[in-house]
């Protein structure tokens, strides 16, 4: 492996400075105005991935936005590696909160990153991480070091749903048979302690309308005689949660994942202070579900969260208007066994239940995904942890994730194969929000570790 270290030491800031064009390129795939971007991303990784040296490289088209494929096949007695990523981007919203652009890549240092973290919308999310992959696969082909075939499935739709991924793998099951999955999508606990996440959350993802009087009415003339859907949405939401932070909704909870003390000990073994905790996010105290830790909140218990809420008049000013509807829109993360079909039905059936007459209530679910937990006595978790040993020089931890990535679940009923997620970020790189960015450490430490991978599967498979 010694070529190959010095391979990305020559290129390091050649790497570097064609991820910052890639980031450029402003791929939100929520919002249509971006569609042209959204492509031209993918036509930028295409040839990036050419240039790298696999074949069969092709952008192909769904109903929404495409999928970048290409492979390499050195022998097909050898096993077969499938990475999987995306390059599109959540929309960058609010713009005055970013300390730079979010789609003019900049260098910083900060506490966290004193080598410098990249800022930028899609730094780590995942572009960044996506490209380590890329890297990764050109070193070793420069140097003759591939050990097994790979393939790669970018698809640029995973901000929104993943929505015609799933249409995509059955029609091309065959094309992507491999026997592993790996993703880096995900964090580890920090630069000096290494994780793989072992679980993921699942979620459901909805919308609601609340509708009164069939236009927006003088609050003056009709306040307080007719209902106003911002005040009575607000109540119904208040009521979604009790004094101790459980969700109310009957159901919810009946198929909730039991973990063992042993686990949850173990888990509350990682690295993690709470202090530090609350003086990175500047808030006095913690908040949530109670008799649980932060660490367990944010893993293995669910959550029902407002993501937006709006209706009437928010312009500059005073207008004393009684708005004609109120909307917001409501994520629910899942744990193992939890459906997010029926999850949906039960939040739905719930919801409509405790409107008062005076309103109309509707609710319109977006996507969601399964919760996923992977083991780790597989040969593709201990290729994983070797990987991780060899470049970080210490054993990695497993660590269930609260976040979700619904496509675990799907690859593992379409193609049958397990995944592992072996990802670098930190949970302290904004993703999501204003001014995320991602290390240098951990972007070159991904390129580092990515080529061990797929050296330790490879060894571990023929014996």
């Amino acid at each position: 492996m010694q070529q190959l270290a010095n391979y990305h030491k020559e290129h390091k800031d050649r790497y570097l400075e064609e991820l910052m064009d890639w980031l450029r390129i402003p791929s939100v795939s929520a919002d249509p105005a971006f569609k042209k971007d959204v492509v031209k991303a993918a036509e930028f990784l295409k040839k990036k991935l050419v240039k790298a040296g696999l074949d069969n490289v092709s952008i192909n088209p769904t109903k929404g936005h495409p999928i970048v494929y290409g492979e390499k096949i050195i022998d097909k007695k050898l096993p077969t590696v499938l990475v999987y990523g995306h390059y599109d981007v959540q929309p960058p919203d609010p713009l005055d909160l970013w300390e730079s652009g979010p789609f003019e890549p900049v260098v910083k240092k900060t506490k966290k990153h004193p080598k410098g973290a990249i800022f930028a919308r899609g730094a780590c999310d995942d572009k960044g991480q996506v490209y380590m992959h890329v890297k990764a696969f050109e070193a070793m082909m420069k140097n003759k070091a591939l050990p097994c075939n790979v393939k790669y499935m970018i698809e640029g739709e995973e901000e929104v749903g993943s929505v015609n991924l799933e249409a995509f793998c059955k029609k091309n099951k065959k094309k992507l048979a491999c026997d592993v999955i790996l993703i880096s999508d995900t964090s580890i606990i920090d630069n000096k302690t290494p994780s793989i996440t072992t679980g993921l959350r699942g979620m459901t993802y909805v919308e609601v309308e609340v509708t009164g009087a069939n236009r927006d009415l003088h609050s003056g003339v009709y306040g307080g005689a007719v209902a106003n859907p911002i005040n009575v949405l607000s109540k119904m939401i208040a009521t979604l949660q009790d004094k101790k932070n459980k969700i109310t909704i009957p159901g919810f909870y009946d198929d909730v994942e039991v973990v063992s003390r042993k686990e949850r000990k173990a888990m509350n073994e990682a690295p993690f202070s709470i202090n530090a905790y609350k003086r990175e996010l500047k808030i006095k105290e913690v908040h949530g579900e109670d008799k649980y830790t932060t660490l367990e909140r944010t893993s293995i218990r669910p959550t029902l969260d407002v993501n937006g809420m709006w209706g009437g008049y928010i312009g500059e000013g005073a207008k004393t208007v009684l708005p004609s509807k109120a909307f917001a829109k409501i994520s629910m993360r899942l744990v193992p066994n939890q459906d997010p079909d029926k999850i949906t039905k039960l939040f739905s059936d719930y919801f409509k239940s405790i409107a008062p007459p005076s309103v109309r209530v509707k609710v319109t679910p977006h996507h969601g995904g399964h919760p996923v937990v992977t083991p780790t006595n597989s040969i593709e978790y201990k290729a994983a942890h070797l990987a991780m040993k060899e470049t970080f020089k210490k054993d990695p931890i497993p660590q269930r994730s609260g976040g979700s990535i619904p496509i675990v679940a799907l690859f593992e009923k379409v193609l049958g194969v397990k995944s592992v997620l072996m990802g670098f970020g930190l949970n302290t790189d904004d993703i999501h929000s204003p001014n995320e960015h991602y290390g240098l450490f951990n972007f070159y430490k991904g390129i580092e570790t990515i080529p061990f991978y797929f050296h330790y599967y490879t060894e571990l498979k023929k014996k």
